[in-house]
């Protein structure tokens, strides 16, 4: 079965693709069923349909597809999810047999309409921006910001709002001299307040004496002064944004400066919400160190007082923290509510507080970029990717969008993990069993990007009395309306089908898909860490593991040299083994911070960059054949070759000591070693090509055997040759660990797995 393929016709990845037939079957095949969803796969060979979708009747509203029973000749159609008879509308009475509509072709699993209704403001873009920066930074950072505006479409809007012991918020119509408002930075403003101090929210339209104004600042509710189509402000913000000082707030040398990010994140989201209600929007931060007054405080403003660490947060000794996350969860909800995003640019080396705020991302759907200065390459490349644009140069980025699913009654929802909130649907499908998001049957994510991607889990609710004919089909059909960058509401419509089989059918494990199976039960086990013991997962991990070996492997009782794996499971224990050590679940050697950003990441990618994140990728360069994938083993460092490893997070160039030497006594300029001058820029070709479309964009290291840098090669090794283990193998360098390797692991799983009842 092709995996890729499926994805590439409809975005979907599922764990299992012949499902169990009764619950307690599917409870027995240890992986949930389960799917990673891209919802806006790009998918140019099937443009969108201009036309409005057909739906069943209420409560079921499913999408007509191509696995309906239709009658041409009554012009009925019945629906797979509810089996109610509906009639086709009046402009279908031509359809028959030989002259289907498309979402009835079977090629059209996956269909995207454009709605009628428009929406009535265009997508509107808030930057807060820290003015509590060295010189050369916020330079950089105005500098970025400036070009941004040629990048963000000319009739979309903007605001600006600049903090640092206070927070000003840029009043933008008025072009003959700058003017702004200053909130204090030590104090917490609800949305009311907000309102009430700039004179804007729905409140103010019926004020007696209000001027009717044009649509747009109608709509706006008096946020036009505040907030201007680009094309009509770029003068005067690009003059605000040039004549920008640093904070002139004085700092004591064992001070760190005063930084109200909390503050001004309130005044922020208070605006959108008030003056942007349910439109498209984001919320983009600029953070260069951490909040240190005001709510949302991260650290004290005195140097003595360190930044929290995970040791810290663990035990609970960090005065700060838990009323930081309850502030900034406060402010996700409501901007998750209103549709608005919140991205996140920290660039500072020490850490700003993305552990406290991760909330205002995750649920939100926004860009999460932690760099350690506005200066790097990193910083303005992954700023500009977030304005990329499609071939009708129109933003890739869709808003305030809503996933429904729907299922046959034999499956039932458990949850979502993925960059959304609960839409709080509770519907005859959604199950008592929650994973993730759960208790609902539709989410809200207020930002999606053809990357987005997320896990669903479902659990089969047949009891064993009323087990289903194999053959016959269960559907699942995922309904995502969001609003495209012109303007445009669109829907995407998805409809899958996967066969039911008996619990011993062997069709059940030659349907499994590895890869994606691995990705799912690391974003439940990422999940539950953000509220369990690490011990805890762990051992959670490595029970779901062996029962899945014991079920699924072939095998003598107590005989461990008899295991064996299907074909098709090889590569999972693998998958579990570099997962327990990532920095996803060990959070030794990670920041909070740190720790937040690569959580972030596995939430939000697709199985394909999710397996790299989880099992880096390493090729080897040298003079006896062209590059090769090897092991991500320590046997593969070998002085005479280059190794290019991809982390997801970094792509770094290794040069063996050989090489290294070679290269520092400029062999490679000389004409007669050309072969050597090729081997040196054959990876770092490769290298530019995995830079051009990853978000955000990756470390770039190059190091040499033995350097500082190539730690970060080695910390991601399989150790098979550490110092306290002999050398069988021969080659490679020893690794400095007490890690155990793969071998050791699967042999541990193979006796564990033989011995019966875990």
């Amino acid at each position: 079965m092709d995996f890729e393929a499926i994805e590439d016709q409809d975005g979907v990845r599922c764990a299992w693709n012949v499902l169990p037939n009764t619950r307690i079957e599917a409870t027995r095949s240890v992986v949930p069923v389960a799917t990673q969803y891209t919802l806006l796969k790009e998918r140019p060979e099937l443009p969108p349909v201009m036309y409005e979708p057909v739906v069943c009747k209420a409560p079921c509203r499913a999408v007509l597809n191509p696995y309906c029973q239709i009658d041409v000749r009554g012009k009925l159609w019945i629906c797979p999810f509810c089996l109610q008879r509906n009639q086709f509308p009046p402009h279908y009475k031509d359809i028959s047999a030989h002259n289907l509509p498309p979402e009835l072709l079977p090629r059209y699993t996956t269909i995207e309409y454009t709605l009628s209704r428009q929406s009535p403001v265009p997508p509107v873009f808030m930057f807060v921006v820290d003015t509590c920066l060295e010189e050369d930074e916020l330079k950089a950072l105005k500098d970025s910001l400036i070009l941004s505006l040629s990048l963000i479409p000319p009739n979309a809007l903007v605001g600006l709002i600049t903090y640092g012991t206070m927070v000003q918020v840029h009043e933008l119509g008025y072009q003959d001299c700058p003017k702004s408002y200053v909130f204090r930075g030590t104090k917490e403003y609800n949305a009311k307040q907000v309102q009430e101090m700039l004179g804007i929210g729905s409140s103010i339209r019926n004020q007696p004496g209000a001027q009717p104004q044009a649509q747009q600042a109608q709509q706006a509710y008096g946020a036009d002064r505040f907030m201007q189509p680009v094309e009509q402000c770029e003068f005067t913000l690009t003059s605000i944004l040039e004549q920008l000082q640093r904070d002139p707030w004085p700092v004591a040398n064992d001070k760190r400066p005063l930084r109200c990010t909390g503050a001004a994140m309130a005044v922020a989201v208070g605006m959108m919400e008030s003056a942007f209600p349910n439109a498209g929007g984001r919320t983009m931060l600029f953070c260069g160190g951490p909040a240190t007054q005001g709510p949302g405080m991260v650290v004290g403003p005195e140097l003595k007082e360190p930044m929290r660490s995970h040791h810290d947060i663990e035990k609970e000794t960090d005065r700060h923290y838990r009323k930081a996350v309850k502030f900034y969860e406060g402010l996700a909800k409501r901007s998750a509510a209103s549709g608005h995003a919140v991205d996140i640019f920290s660039g500072c080396l020490d850490q700003v507080g993305l552990a406290e705020m991760k909330y205002l991302v995750n649920w939100t759907g926004g860009h999460m970029v932690l760099t350690d200065s506005y200066v790097t390459a990193i910083f303005r490349q992954s700023f500009q990717r977030v304005f990329e644009k499609d071939e009708q140069d129109q933003l890739q980025m869709g808003f305030n969008a809503t996933l429904e699913v729907q299922t046959t009654k034999e499956i039932k929802v458990c949850g979502l993990i993925g960059p959304g909130m609960s839409a709080n649907k509770k519907t005859a499908i959604v199950s008592d069993t929650e994973i993730g998001i759960g208790n609902t049957s539709a989410w809200r994510l207020a930002t999606l990007t053809p990357r987005t991607t997320v896990g669903i889990y479902f659990e089969v609710a047949n009891q064993q009395s009323q087990a289903l004919q194999p053959g016959s089909r269960g559907l699942i059909q995922y309904v995502t309306t969001y609003q495209h960058s012109s303007g445009q509401y669109r829907m995407r419509v998805t409809t899958i089908a996967r066969n039911w089989a008996e619990g011993a059918s062997p069709e059940i494990p030659a349907s499994f898909d590895e890869e994606a199976a691995a990705v799912l039960m690391a974003r439940i086990a990422v999940f539950k860490s953000e509220i369990d013991e690490a011990a805890d997962v762990l051992r959670w991990l490595d029970r779901m593991l062996i029962r899945l070996c014991q079920k699924f492997g072939d095998y003598r009782r107590d005989d461990p040299a008899s295991f064996r794996l299907p074909p098709n499971f090889t590569m999972y224990p693998q998958f579990m083994y570099h997962l327990r050590r990532s920095q996803f679940l060990q959070v030794f050697n990670s920041s909070p911070d740190e720790t937040a950003f690569y959580r972030h990441c596995l939430f939000r990618e697709d199985t394909f960059n999710s397996i790299i994140m989880i099992q880096p990728t390493l090729t080897s360069y040298g003079f006896e054949g062209p590059p090769a994938p090897v092991l991500l083993d320590s046997m593969s460092m070998k002085p005479d070759v280059i190794l290019l490893l991809d982390t997801f997070f970094h792509i770094l160039i290794w040069h063996g000591e050989t090489i290294a030497e070679w290269r520092k006594a400029g062999y490679h300029d000389q004409p007669e070693y050309e072969n050597l001058k090729l081997l040196l820029e054959a990876p770092v070709q490769d290298a530019q090509e995995l830079l051009v479309d990853r978000m955000p964009v990756p470390r770039y290291i190059v190091c040499d055997q033995h350097g500082s840098q190539a730690r970060f090669l080695v910390s991601k090794l399989n150790p098979s040759t550490s110092y306290n283990s002999a050398n069988q193998y021969g080659g490679g360098e020893a690794v400095l660990t007490d890690d155990v390797n793969v071998s050791s692991f699967l042999s541990a799983l193979n006796s564990l797995a033989v011995k019966g009842a875990s």
